[in-house]
């Protein structure tokens, strides 16, 4: 009888943690509701690793550009958002001078062929030519140009691999996740080393919309080993935060 009951007041319990779920995640305070799932899914790490990701946490709730809620976070937390000082581009500084140098159709060519300074790097220059291209059709050009270099098979020590897909697929989920392709994102996700990751599944939500849907597994997948599942989901949602949903 007392197990009955034991077990009838765990499915109430978690009928109204269900129902709070869904009102604390109403599409209106939803930056709200991403923010607590995140930092509850911070809280089984020791303190020192919880002390290590407190700084980007905050600077990313100040990306949501919400300054109660940053300022409800600072009061919480006790610290105030450290802005991280602005850190040299390497791709987007040799993107910038291989154009100079070389034109747009330059660029295109060398990278193809991967010489200098494609030789280290290329899909991250590649990406970074990209967002700088000054036109729609040399975006998808040299987007199109990244898909066919991430299918191309490279050789090294005599073992056939495909050196360098997953940084190709990761590079091209950014760029497809900021231009709102989701068909280019799918695409480029299942390239990539992990795309069944929260990071992906969140960057997929600024398309699709919804977040707030993964806030459950957020907190389900938290650990206390390190802070990789904590910055992945910072990582996955700063994108929506800033950015916003995609028109649809």
């Amino acid at each position: 009888m007392l197990r009955a009951f034991l077990i009838l007041c765990a499915v109430f319990s978690l009928g109204v943690t269900a129902r709070a779920d869904t009102q604390t995640c109403a599409a209106a305070s939803e930056p709200s509701c991403m923010f607590e799932a995140i930092w509850a899914a911070a809280s089984p790490l020791p303190p020192e690793k919880k002390a290590r990701i407190q700084p980007f946490f905050l600077e990313t709730v100040g990306q949501a550009r919400d300054a109660a809620l940053l300022q409800q976070w600072q009061a919480r937390l006790g610290a105030p958002a450290i802005h991280r000082s602005p850190v040299v581009d390497y791709a987007v500084d040799q993107a910038r001078h291989v154009v100079a140098e070389s034109g747009w159709d330059g660029f295109e060519q060398r990278a193809r062929t991967g010489a200098v300074p494609f030789n280290t790097g290329r899909p991250e220059i590649m990406a970074a030519g990209v967002r700088l291209a000054p036109d729609a059709a040399t975006k998808r050009r040299l987007t199109q140009a990244m898909f066919d270099l991430a299918q191309t098979k490279h050789t090294r020590g005599g073992m056939g691999d495909d050196f360098e897909k997953s940084d190709f697929g990761h590079a091209l989920a950014e760029l497809s996740m900021r231009a709102c392709d989701l068909s280019g994102f799918d695409r480029a996700v299942a390239m990539t080393a992990a795309p069944d990751s929260l990071r992906y599944a969140l960057w997929r939500t600024r398309i699709t919309g919804h977040a707030r849907a993964l806030a459950s597994r957020i907190r389900k997948e938290a650990s206390a080993d390190d802070t990789r599942h904590v910055r992945g989901a910072l990582e996955g949602y700063a994108p929506v935060a800033f950015l916003g949903y995609c028109a649809r």
